[in-house]
């Protein structure tokens, strides 16, 4: 089963659908393996989706939720 992706900001969904891959931004630097819920930084989110398109956000910090397959990202 595919990684299913929710990016979403106070104004508006931005990206929902499955991708191969999530980046975001943490204290430590990047990651993409998560726990649970985790704060993240200001810095860039990259994801790859099922087409192979790489596609990057700018963002100011926001939160994850990482529950089984699916990632939801609310951003700044």
């Amino acid at each position: 089963k595919g990684l299913h992706l929710d990016i979403v900001s106070p104004e508006k969904e931005i990206f929902t659908g499955e991708v191969d891959s999530v980046t975001l931004p943490g204290t430590l630097g990047s990651f993409t393996n998560m726990h649970p819920l985790i704060v993240v930084e200001a810095g860039t989110l990259a994801y790859v989706t099922k087409d192979g398109e790489e596609r990057a956000l700018d963002i100011h910090g926001g939160f994850v939720e990482m529950n089984s397959n699916r990632v939801s990202v609310c951003i700044d």
